[in-house]
């Protein structure tokens, strides 16, 4: 078996027998290493449904695809957005837009996936988000919190995939909920909550002991960690009541805004990446009623969140991330609407050591076709990591012993660093 191994996998012994961290670049792949990142944290978020390209970050104003979407001008210069984003057209000089995106996937489900995981959905395999992975190569900051949280997401998110459910990312529903279930019933005490946690210890002791799995390991510090959050005063970073009313009105008064405030102060707290999910952008119809709509909760809760980060100081540590599963049809639907288009659209990166006051990738004169600086998904999740300094060639192993890289084989595009 030993041998077989070394002729077939290129490895001198079983790849169970060792720690997942003595594998290198095994697939040879050889891709960069970010050896001084400035970006420690991540706040992404997702745009669910398939944001339109055109009437955001790509405008074509004049033209039979462009629709009513006019173009204005941004802080910086020769960089135009649609007048849909006006205020964050005053931090343009923050953001690098990445126009150039394309995907093979044009349903939502697959698409969804395929831009949280860099790999193509299958019925055997769940393949972890980015924050999963974040948790595993890189570890967590903070001990009591959880190193991935993610708020407003769906019921199909991949989460931690194959990875051990210590790096599960937290879901949060209503973000001014707080963090639900982590107060003692009323009329319980402290010491009545120790015994039956100790008498629950006893009970699962010699289990424990017989099967020793990491997926029982695993149960056991989800319960651990969990008693410590319930007993920490870092449980206070879930409670927006402690910013000023102002400052929670500039993020926007609906969930989505008042999520991106709570990602703002969970990242301050040390919490690895937070996802923020703002759906309603699969605009088959109405779509120049819409997707107005969509953008101004967009652009309210982005500007506030680019301007809070930079007068914290925490912008050139915290790298936000605008992304969407594809883009909408150029051409305009009998109902006033743009369909499902993978071929091309944008997303967005800001803070995190970006160069910001740029556009990477450039599409046709119609928005149909990327003509310059294509990038792929597994690319645009690869510039992610490059960001983190994360080891993009670390080889992880499934339960089935599959190897598994971050973002499968795409390339970072260093330049926007």
């Amino acid at each position: 078996m030993s041998y077989a191994a070394k002729g077939f996998l290129g490895v001198s012994i079983l790849p169970w027998a060792i720690p997942e961290r003595s594998f290198g670049a095994g697939l040879g792949l050889n891709r960069p290493l970010n050896t001084a990142p400035k970006a420690k944290n991540v706040i992404y978020l997702y745009m669910s449904g398939g944001m339109s390209h055109i009437d955001t970050f790509d405008p074509k104003p004049g033209t039979e695809t462009g629709g009513p979407t006019q173009a204005i001008k941004t802080k910086s210069e020769g960089i135009k957005i649609a007048e849909n984003l006006p205020l964050l057209a005053n931090h343009a000089d923050k953001i690098a837009i990445v126009r150039g995106m394309t995907s093979t996937k044009g349903a939502h489900q697959q698409g969804n996936y395929f831009m949280h995981t860099s790999y193509a959905q299958r019925a055997t395999i769940v393949h972890p988000s980015m924050g999963a992975w974040m948790t595993k190569l890189d570890g967590r900051f903070n001990p009591t919190l959880p190193g991935a949280v993610i708020i407003n997401g769906g019921s199909r998110h991949p989460l931690s995939g194959f990875l051990p459910s210590t790096h599960q990312p937290l879901a949060v529903g209503n973000p001014n909920d707080g963090l639900r279930n982590c107060r003692m019933l009323k009329g319980f005490s402290e010491q009545g909550f120790e015994k039956n946690l100790d008498l629950s210890n006893k009970l699962d002791r010699k289990f424990v002991q017989k099967y020793d799995l990491k997926k029982v390991h695993a149960y056991t510090s989800m319960y651990e960690d969990a008693v410590r959050l319930m007993k920490s005063k870092d449980l206070k970073a879930f409670d927006l009541s402690e910013e000023k009313d102002n400052l929670r009105e500039s993020y926007g008064e609906d969930n989505f805004g008042q999520g991106v405030l709570l990602a703002r102060r969970l990242v301050e707290r040390q919490v690895r990446f937070v996802e923020v999910q703002l759906g309603g952008w699969d605009t088959h119809q109405n779509n120049f009623t819409r997707v107005p709509e969509r953008t101004a909760i967009l652009d309210q809760a982005l500007s506030a969140l680019l301007d809070d980060l930079s007068k914290r100081g925490m912008l050139d540590e915290t790298l936000v991330v605008l992304a969407t599963e594809f883009g909408r049809t150029p051409i305009i639907n009998v109902n006033e609407g743009r369909d499902h288009y993978p071929k091309a659209f944008s997303c967005m990166l800001a803070g995190g050591g970006i160069k910001g006051g740029q556009v990477w990738g450039k599409t046709d004169k119609e928005g149909r076709e990327v003509v310059e600086q294509k990038v792929e998904i597994p690319d645009f999740n690869a510039t992610i990591a490059y960001s983190l300094g994360l080891p993009l060639d670390q080889i992880i192993y499934s339960s089935t012993m599959r190897p598994f890289t971050l973002t499968d084989k795409g390339q970072p595009i260093t330049q926007l660093i």
